[in-house]
């Protein structure tokens, strides 16, 4: 507990409610002294007085004790995690847009594939039958999967993926 903390925060609660020392030691029914040596660090207030104190001003106690107001300190916690989940679901955002790039590409590569024996007239017969029924198949199916991820439905999947294995 630092003292000296504390002090400057009650200098601070009392400066913002435009008190003198002599006011705000009339308010708590102390000597203008003791009210200075509240701020310089030199005393603590009793417990009851304390909590007067903490009423008074629309604080926490726990804020009186640390020397400073906890709503400061939590918002810039909460930016600053706020900021590393942002970058956390850019990066998975990032690393999903580069396999999807890289789905669609071999998807192109299967039509184009697919298109090229067919034109050739061989797409019908023996091994390359199995290879451009294979393109073709694979070629959808990444439409398909484009059309999933890039939509609604893929927000469900997740939902319904991560219901499954909760259970």
């Amino acid at each position: 507990m630092d003292q000296a903390k504390i002090g400057k925060f009650f200098k601070v609660l009392r400066m913002e409610k435009q008190l003198t020392q002599e006011q705000f030691a009339e308010i708590m029914s102390v000597s203008n002294r003791t009210v200075s040596r509240w701020e310089t660090g030199a005393n603590m207030p009793d417990l009851d007085v304390l909590i007067q104190i903490a009423d008074y001003y629309e604080v926490e106690i726990a804020e009186i004790i640390d020397g400073e107001r906890k709503s400061e300190k939590m918002n810039e916690e909460l930016k600053e995690t706020t900021l590393k989940v942002a970058d956390y679901s850019n990066e998975e955002r990032k690393k999903l847009t580069k396999r999807m790039h890289i789905l669609f590409l071999l998807g192109a590569i299967a039509s184009a594939l697919f298109i090229i024996l067919d034109l050739m007239g061989v797409a019908d017969t023996g091994f390359t039958e199995t290879i451009a029924s294979f393109a073709l198949g694979f070629s959808f199916g990444m439409l398909v999967v484009g059309v999933i991820v890039t939509s609604q439905y893929m927000i469900k999947i997740r939902k319904f993926k991560q219901r499954l294995l909760n259970r």
